[in-house]
């Protein structure tokens, strides 16, 4: 779902108008866009929503014929902000919709673990009244650059990936034989039911599955996890943002395979096919509310225990301040 700010114009200067777009899924999240639709047209906003967003709100009774679509109405290069309320999955595809503007993306969990999302549910007015304010942080995320070629070399497909771009089999019973390759030398071939190759956003999504490394959101780096791989050498590595990657679909293999980019984005994988990934030069904007510690996000999301901790703020009741950045 989207939603619109357009300031008004004041005397000779003219403002660029303003612009939120956000995505929702549930029948609470329908309820809760409609409060944000409201909360920005008191503001003085004109909602702009997504087209399938519109006709499924519009589809549950609720009158939005007023309201512009993205893309045909208003451009992407023109949203200003992304409101997403849902979990991470949403997120994500919010994160693709405003993929070719600059709109940095504010999440507001409706889900469970929700680790991209900068506030909860309950917070949503507050939120809602801060992004309008203009009250917020903008926090870039590296994101993958994902091409997939052919056997001679030739680009067939290319795409992006803000937490990872995973290649799998395409049949249960059948396994992959794959080559992991590093700056264009050779590392290992093994047989495998996939592989991951994550960004640090990711580390806690498919990649943490997986056995791989939780990397903080400072780090820039970029983590391969093999999954289920049938050698010795098969462990989880992490390079610099400066290598590239490349799986490739050994034209041996028994399988055929699949690619798959954030969950939402795939493409078929005959044998011989290479993938080949870096960091991409657009990263992912996400706008942030409230900064905050990753430790602390890793114990809250995943209810770690730290009863018995001794630190400063066992002590003074005060947690240490902290520059860094929220993930």
């Amino acid at each position: 779902m989207a939603f619109t700010l357009a300031q008004p114009v004041h005397s000779e200067l003219l403002i660029k108008k303003s612009r939120f777009i956000g995505c929702v899924q549930s029948v609470p999240d329908r309820e809760a866009a409609l409060a944000v639709v409201a909360a920005l047209r008191a503001a003085g906003a004109r909602p702009v929503l997504a087209a399938d967003d519109r006709e499924e709100l519009r589809a549950a009774g609720s009158s939005l014929a007023d309201v512009a679509i993205l893309g045909a109405d208003v451009r992407v290069a023109d949203v200003e902000l992304a409101i997403v309320l849902g979990g991470d999955g949403t997120i994500l595809r919010a994160a693709e919709l405003v993929r070719d503007g600059s709109a940095p993306v504010l999440g507001i969990n409706m889900g469970h673990v929700g680790f991209l999302a900068e506030t909860e549910r309950d917070d949503m007015d507050e939120a809602v009244r801060r992004v309008i304010a203009r009250e917020y942080e903008v926090e870039e995320r590296m994101a993958l650059s994902v091409r997939v070629k052919d056997t001679v070399d030739s680009v067939i497909y290319e795409t992006w990936a803000l937490n990872e771009a995973t290649v799998e089999k395409a049949s249960r019973e059948r396994m992959l034989e794959v080559v992991v390759e590093i700056d264009g030398r050779p590392l290992s071939t093994f047989g495998c039911d996939g592989m991951v190759v994550s960004t640090p956003t990711g580390s806690t999504a498919y990649n943490f599955s997986a056995g791989g490394p939780v990397i903080w959101p400072t780090v820039e780096a970029i983590a391969v996890v093999p999954l289920s791989a049938h050698a010795l050498f098969a462990k989880p590595l992490v390079v610099g943002p400066e290598h590239s990657v490349a799986i490739e679909v050994l034209e041996r293999t028994n399988g055929t395979g699949i690619l798959w980019c954030d969950g939402r984005r795939s493409h078929d994988l005959p044998p011989g096919a290479r993938v080949v990934v870096r960091r991409s030069d657009r990263p992912v904007r996400l706008a942030r509310l409230h900064p905050a510690q990753f430790t602390d996000r890793l114990v809250r999301k995943f209810r770690l225990p730290v009863e018995g901790w001794r630190g400063p703020a066992a002590i003074t009741g005060v947690l240490p301040v902290s520059s860094e950045v929220a993930p």
